[in-house]
């Protein structure tokens, strides 16, 4: 029998009750398909570390949003912010990172990468404002470094998004807000050639509360068709998406204090850009007795034009510093896995063999000097092909009733060529890193299970700063970066069901880089940067005391600290110390009430090294109410930062300079507010 567990696609009957106190979660079990409603961690005798689970649709749909990427804020720990339009990739934190947007968290949907390496923005830039929320069916997560499926950008951990295959009824969502909110959401499923065709998209305008309105201008579009033939399963998915914004980036607290601008005005009134994303993948899946083959192949195209001015006039006094980030990008790849249960030693095996592969073509990707978004220069603009591939081999083994091990190693080359319009940055390098890792897990008890958990991982570098040789805009000599830079980390955790209806995991954990990467704020890229080491404590919990009621409670605790740099100097601007997330949500299936509410807080944290100035801390709540009427029509109010907080989204420590000020800028704390109170509508059917 096969007890595999593959959070690709199979429903864990484990999420939805309590293990009850006779199953015995050391021996091979069949795990019946089942549909995951809400977020439960309850993995006892199926995970392989305590800081993994999974987060069902209703959990993910009952959450009052303001941006889609804040459905990544269900993994434990894991903040999502925005500094810009909310067209532009969102910022994220966790474990004690400042991963920009997205560096060291690998985020995938459906088998399809989402980070972008040497992106033009900055390394692993990961844009989720393609989602439709009304069309994720779950999301799986793990975090830190001992996954082997885990590769580039894993560091931290990682999480995929896997979509609906299927509807039981058609469903629209119609929504209006304050500051100029409109949206509509539809999509259904009809039966074809002995499948399902499944089809849905959404249209988003939104002006936000800038001076300068957003203007967001959003399409997404998805088509699927799926179909089962015995023990196979075969999936064609279609996915597209267009937007254009102005920006609203961050600004200088003095320009705030002065009078210059308001709380939500602009510097550069003429920031802003747009994007757009299309992507086919196809997906088969054979489940037999004893094993499942799982093959996924991809291809994307995606584009980005993006105009920032993060110093306004520092660099130059009469024109400004607005910088243009252009790139045009295909991907192509694809993912295999082999998963057999053998009798190996004389005990249950779990043999899992894969492999990832993925080759993008950036044609090109550049950076340029504009002036309201006219360009008055180039800097520099470069054409680079990246190829990744990498294998893994997993054990898993159970070698009594209370304890089991998973031991893998996984491997990976790269090799990266750059066409530079400097020529003495073109070149070509290659590079290979060997990760191995571990757990292992006891099981005491059916409601209790213990890991210990370690393993390398890494992350890649831009492939333009591993064969730069001349600095584009100073024409002096220029350091090459190591293609990819070790992480090493450790956890002991602990995973229980105290009562019925609770589960509970808390993790130890400790995590060390050979080269943090850091944002820097005049040309919005990230830069290696000294050694890192973090450590830190999480407890996540979940609570169902009755079936209408959900309660969820997480605390995060980070440490982060540079190694092998200057007494006093060892703090890693941006990285969160403390996070606290918490929420009570109350549904039912039958007509009546239905409501949330959720409490979202990250506390201050060092904003320059040597920690003499430190961000403030940051609390939302948000609230939704709303009606369940006969046929599934719901009527929803949300009230997004119900307290009215003046919070900061984002905040940093830098030197800009306004028109008058000296040449050398002024240090300042620069910000991007939260947006106020504010109450969105919404009516729904079929959901």
């Amino acid at each position: 029998m096969l007890f595999v567990v593959l959070f690709t696609d199979t429903r864990l009957r484990a999420q939805q009750t309590p293990a009850p106190a006779d199953r015995d979660t050391t021996k091979p079990q069949v795990v019946d398909p089942v549909t995951v409603t809400g977020r439960s961690d309850d993995l006892i005798g199926l995970a392989a570390t305590a800081s993994e689970g999974r987060v069902g649709s209703v959990d993910l749909l009952r959450r009052p949003i303001t941006r889609e990427g804040e459905l990544l804020e269900t993994v434990p720990g894991l903040i999502v912010t925005q500094h810009s339009g909310d067209g532009k990739a969102n910022q994220y934190f966790v474990h004690g990172f400042n991963l920009d947007h997205g560096t060291d968290f690998q985020t995938r949907i459906e088998g399809m990468p989402v980070n972008m390496p040497s992106h033009a923005h900055g390394q692993g830039y990961t844009d989720l404002n393609f989602l439709i929320p009304e069309l994720v069916d779950h999301l799986d997560y793990r975090l830190g470094v001992y996954h082997t499926e885990l590769g580039d950008f894993g560091s931290a951990g990682g999480a995929e998004f896997h979509l609906v295959r299927s509807l039981r009824r058609p469903f629209g969502t119609l929504g209006v807000g304050e500051n100029g909110l409109a949206r509509l959401a539809a999509g259904g499923s009809t039966a074809v050639g002995g499948g399902d065709l499944l089809a849905g998209g959404e249209v988003k305008t939104y002006d936000g509360p800038w001076d300068v309105a957003q203007e967001i201008r959003k399409l997404s579009g998805v088509a699927r068709y799926s179909r089962d033939r015995g023990a196979s399963r075969f999936s064609i998915l279609g996915l597209a998406y267009h937007n254009r914004w102005n920006a609203s980036d961050q600004v200088p607290v003095r320009a705030v204090e002065s009078g210059l601008i308001g709380r939500f005005g602009q510097i550069d009134s003429t920031d802003g850009g747009h994007t757009q994303r299309y992507s086919l993948s196809g997906a088969w899946r054979h489940v037999g007795t004893s094993s499942v083959q799982d093959v996924q192949l991809f291809g994307i195209y995606s584009d980005l034009s993006l105009f920032s001015n993060f110093e306004f006039f520092l660099n130059d006094p009469a024109r400004g510093d607005q910088f243009n980030q252009r790139e045009q990008r295909i991907v192509i790849g694809g993912n295999a896995r082999h998963v057999q249960e053998t009798g190996a030693l004389g005990v249950v095996q779990l043999l899992k063999v894969g492999m990832q592969t993925r080759a993008d073509f950036i044609n090109p990707v550049g950076l340029h000097r504009t002036r309201a978004r006219t360009r008055v220069g180039t800097v520099r603009q470069d054409d680079v092909t990246e190829w990744a591939g990498g294998m893994f081999v997993e054990a898993e083994s159970r070698w009594r009733r209370w304890f089991r091990s998973v031991v893998g190693v996984r491997g990976d080359a790269y090799a990266f060529n750059v066409r530079a319009n400097i020529p003495a940055n073109t070149g070509s390098r290659t590079a290979g890193i060997v990760s191995p890792k571990m757990s292992l897990i006891f099981t005491p008890s059916a409601s209790r299970e213990l890991y210990l958990s370690g393993g390398f991982g890494f992350h890649s570098n831009d492939a333009r700063g591993t064969t730069i040789t001349v600095d584009p805009e100073t024409g002096e000599p220029a350091e090459q970066v190591d293609p990819l830079v070790r992480s090493r980390g450790a956890e002991v955790g602990v995973r229980a069901t105290p009562v019925p209806g609770w589960q509970s995991t808390l993790s130890l954990w400790a995590l060390g880089l050979d080269s943090e990467l850091l944002f820097v704020g005049d040309a919005g890229l990230t830069e290696p940067s000294a050694a890192s080491r973090r450590r830190g404590i999480t407890w996540a919990n979940f609570y169902r005391p009755v079936p209408e009621l959900a309660l969820d409670f997480d605390v995060s605790f980070a440490r982060a600290r540079f190694s092998g740099v200057a007494a006093g100097e060892d703090r890693i601007p941006g990285s969160l110390e403390n996070v606290v997330a918490a929420g009570a949500t109350w549904s039912t299936p039958r007509p009546g009430i239905f409501g949330a509410i959720r409490l979202r807080h990250f506390g201050s944290y060092p904003l320059i090294e040597d920690n003499s100035v430190r961000a403030t801390a940051t609390t939302l709540v948000n609230a939704e109410a709303g009606w369940l009427f006969h046929r599934g029509i719901r009527l929803r109010m949300n009230l997004l930062n119900a307290l009215d907080a003046r919070d900061f989204d984002i905040q940093y420590y830098y030197a800009s300079r306004l028109p008058g000020e000296p040449t050398e800028g002024v240090n300042d704390l620069h910000f991007h507010p939260v947006e106020p109170r504010h109450v969105r509508l919404s009516l729904s059917w079929g959901l």
